[in-house]
C-alpha cells in the first residue's frame, strides 16, 4: 500500500458538486492499493500514519502525531500512486489493485485508522471523479509504502 501523506490546514473532497468528506487541522492521504497487499501492509499504514511526530510542539518542533495533536483525517483512494511511466508517455495502472480487492483494503485501512484514533476518519466515494481541495500546512508531504518501510 502507498500513502501520500500531507498535513493540512484544512481539506475537502467534492464528488458531483457535493462535499463528500471535509476536515480542519490534520491529515490528507491519497491511498493506493495493490493486489498483493495484506493486512500486515494496512497494519504498519495504520501505526506508522497515527504516530507518525509532525506536528508542532509548543516549542515549534515537529514532535507530535496526529493523535496526539487531536487532528482529524481525510482519505481519499487513489489507483494512480501504483502508475508506471517505464515505457512512453501513458502511465500503465497495472500493479493498482483492481476495485474488488482494494475497495475492502481501503475500508479496512480507514476503519483501523478510525479505530486507532477514536473519531471518524473522512473519506472520498471510492471510485468517484473527485475533486481535492487542500491548504498544505508546511508544506509537510511524505510518502508512505508498505513495501518499502524505512
Amino acid at each position: 500500500m502507498r500513502v501520500l501523506l500531507q498535513r493540512v490546514r484544512e481539506a475537502s473532497v467534492t464528488v458531483d458538486g457535493k462535499v463528500s468528506g471535509a476536515i480542519g487541522p490534520g491529515l490528507l492521504l491519497l491511498v493506493g492499493v495493490e493486489a498483493s497487499d495484506g493486512d500486515a501492509d494496512i497494519e504498519w499504514l495504520v501505526r506508522k500514519v497515527s504516530q507518525l511526530r509532525i506536528f508542532n510542539d509548543d516549542a515549534g518542533v515537529m514532535n507530535r502525531s496526529v493523535l496526539e495533536q487531536g487532528g482529524e483525517v481525510l482519505a481519499v483512494s487513489q489507483f494512480t500512486l501504483f502508475a508506471s511511466v517505464k515505457k512512453g508517455n501513458r502511465p500503465s495502472y497495472s500493479r493498482a489493485a483492481k476495485g474488488e480487492i482494494s475497495r475492502p483494503r481501503f475500508e479496512q485501512f480507514v476503519a483501523g485508522l478510525a479505530e486507532t484514533l477514536g473519531k471518524p476518519v473522512a473519506t472520498g466515494v471510492f471510485g468517484a471523479d473527485m475533486q481535492v481541495a487542500l491548504t498544505n500546512d508546511g508544506p509537510v508531504t511524505i510518502w508512505l509504502d508498505s513495501q518499502q518501510a524505512e
